[in-house]
Parts: structure tokens; sequence; C-alpha cells
């Protein structure tokens, strides 16, 4: 019977609530369906996120990681994403089962050793070039058929900004109707990239066929400057400078415009912001809100 992690169930009882604790109720027999299913057998000990349940096992002479996840909104692009990319950037797709999401991943690092992280790069410089590289990879194709895009996204989040806004003291209200303003000046344009939408640190993998692989996409289909927050706001560093320097590798190793990739930065403060609110946080992660103030005090 497989354990399943008392944080895991913590946060999909937090986010999910009633779905959250009926999947993880649900967790150890659906995964003796899919060992069975798959023919796998578990090499280790249980991994997890905060949405999805991990598991190292070998399937033959392949060692392998079977995911499992509540389908929604979020997760279920994901194997289409990862059959556009097949392994340049990212795991490879495996086998994937429509109706609940359960997906077999190949697994990125060494069968034997735990998997290790971008995160604990020594350098978090050469930590930012390496993700800029696999952004640039994961971003260049077109999106395919059926994602879920910024625009509808993008249009939700402007809808729920006044509500947010008179919810919060007057300068992070004020700091969130700029940031809708800078993602109203570009919605017309969206984008049609294929957007991870969640690559920071702890998302990449170091890997046996290439260096470093993504993990955990949560797609869409829009423009890659809304991929960017994630790359500023982890390996924390409050020198203003800093964030412009990662700002400025990223826009230039990705080829974007400048001044469109700051709107949905922006954009990604704004949608960081109207989930703190509805979690009831006071006011905006102030990290976050270092960063748009950064970007927003230099002409881009």
């Amino acid at each position: 019977m497989i354990h399943v992690p008392e944080e895991l169930a913590a946060s999909q009882a937090k986010y999910n609530g009633a779905a959250g604790r009926a999947f993880v109720a649900a967790l150890p027999a659906l995964t003796e369906t899919f060992l069975d299913r798959w023919d796998l057998r578990v090499t280790g000990e249980p991994m997890h996120g905060v949405a999805s349940l991990v598991l190292p096992v070998r399937q033959a002479d392949a060692h392998a990681v079977l995911k499992l996840q509540i389908l929604d909104e979020e997760s279920e692009g994901e194997p289409a994403a990862l059959r556009v990319w097949n392994g340049d950037g990212s795991v490879r797709l495996l086998d994937h089962d429509p109706e609940t999401g359960t997906m077999l991943l190949e697994r990125a690092g060494p069968p034997t050793a735990p998997p290790t992280h971008l995160s604990t790069h020594p350098d978090p410089r050469e930590a930012v070039r390496v993700l800029a590289e696999l952004l640039a990879t994961l971003t260049s194709p077109q999106a395919p058929p059926g994602l879920r895009t910024l625009s509808s996204v993008a249009t939700r989040m402007l809808a729920d900004t006044p509500g947010a806004a008179a919810r919060l003291p007057a300068a992070d209200a004020a700091l969130l109707t700029t940031c809708a303003a800078a993602v109203r000046e570009v919605l017309p344009e969206p984008g049609d990239r294929l957007l991870h939408w969640d690559l920071h640190y702890d998302n990449i993998l170091a890997a046996e066929r290439t260096p470093w692989l993504s993990i955990d996409p949560k797609p869409l289909a829009g423009d890659p400057g809304f991929d960017l927050l994630p790359a500023l706001t982890d390996l924390w560093n409050p020198d203003p400078s800093e964030t412009l320097w990662r700002f400025d590798l990223l826009t230039e190793r990705l080829d974007l415009d400048r001044s469109r990739a700051r709107a949905w930065t922006l954009g990604r403060v704004l949608q960081n912001g109207l989930w703190d609110v509805e979690d009831g946080e006071p006011a905006l992660d102030r990290n976050q809100v270092s960063i748009a103030r950064t970007l927003l005090s230099r002409t881009p």
C-alpha cells in the first residue's frame, strides 16, 4: 500500500477542498491500478509537490517516474505539451491515461540517486542562464490546438482586479491596478507560443542524457513574456540591479520585445496578487512588489 505524504494531503485539502480530500483517499488504489496496468515496480520513496504524487518506478529494464494528479485546467494540457517538446528541454512522456491524467514519465537523473534541482546550483547567475536556455527552447514551438490560452486567463484576471484591489492597502491596490493596465495594453496580441508557465529552479532537474531537463509544466498558449517571473522571484536577490540583469538576460535570450515582456511579467505579478487576495492575504508579496516597481522604474 502506497503511503500518501501528509504534506500532499494538507495541500490538496487546502487548495481543492472536498475534491482534494477525495483524490488523496483514492491515491493508494489508483496507484496500484497503474502499477499493474503498466507493469511497474516501485523503486524508491514517494515524492510530491503541492498537487501531485510522484513515484520512482521501473518498467522492465527502464527507470521512470509515475505521476498522479488531479485532472484540472492546469494539468490537463501537460501531456500535449510534453508530446510537442518530445524530450527537447523537458522529460519525455512515456505513457498517459487521459481519464485520470496519470502519466508515466522519463526519469531525468540516475535511478539510484535523489533528484538534483537547479535551485541547488552554487552559482545563482549560472542557474539563471540555464533556465533562460531551457525557456528559449520550450517556448519556441507553437502551442498545440486545444490548450488553454493566455488571452482567456488575462481576461479573467482583469475582471477580478477591481474587487481584489478594494481589499488591499492603497499602495498595493495602486500597484495591482498598474499591473492590470499594462496587461490591458498587450492583451490584443496575447501570443501563440507554447508556455511552460511554472519554470522555476526546482522544476529543472539535472539529467543524464542532457545536463538539465524541465518538469511539471502547466501549459498555456501565449506570449513567452508571461513565463519570466519565476526566474526573477526564485533564488531571490533584493538588489534591483540583479532583477534588471536577470530580466535583460531572459529577454535577450528569448529574443523578446522588452516592453511587451515587462507588461506580461507585470501580468504574472497581477495573477499572483489576485491569488493571494483570494487566499486571504492582507497585502501583496513584498518580493514581487519590489520586482514590479523595479521594472516600472526603468524605461524598457
